[in-house]
């Protein structure tokens, strides 16, 4: 009998991860890419229901996603090297749960082999969101939808 392996996920580090791994760790809900704001009294990050414009709002994929920072420039790259600040990212994304030493949940498409699972369990905003453009910036508030940490 052979003996179970462990997903790369459990047995190696971020540092350790090829490219492909470290891309499939992203679960695909799109949250990461909702405009946010910070609390300026507490540091704290409010996620919004605005969408970044590359987004595709029922997909939750990056429309552009290999010359993103091209058309935008603040679009936050995530790396292993960046797991330290990670603690922005919601508390369900793959990035964050595996830099914090933990398991990948059972929707997750690594574990379920279904990558439409994070949209059937409603942790993706996918028909939730609002296009950039269709709001003022100074509106963004009255979309509040949770605080990350």
């Amino acid at each position: 009998m052979a003996a179970k392996v462990e997903p790369f996920w459990k047995r190696k580090t971020l540092a350790q991860l090829d490219p492909d791994e470290w891309e499939s760790l992203c679960d695909g809900c799109g949250l990461c890419c909702l405009q946010k704001l910070e609390d300026e009294d507490d540091g704290g990050v409010y996620y919004t229901r605005i969408a970044c414009r590359l987004l595709d709002l029922k997909t939750c994929q990056c429309s552009d996603y290999g010359n993103r920072r091209a058309s935008v420039p603040d679009c936050i790259q995530l790396t292993p090297a960046g797991a330290d600040a990670f603690k922005w990212l919601p508390p369900t994304c793959g990035y964050r749960l595996v830099s914090e030493g933990k398991d990948l949940p059972l929707w997750h498409h690594l574990v379920s082999g279904d990558p439409d699972a994070v949209h059937e369990a409603r942790i993706s905003q996918s028909g939730r969101m609002l296009p950039e453009n269709s709001v003022a910036e100074d509106d963004w508030e009255d979309h509040l939808i949770f605080r990350a940490g």
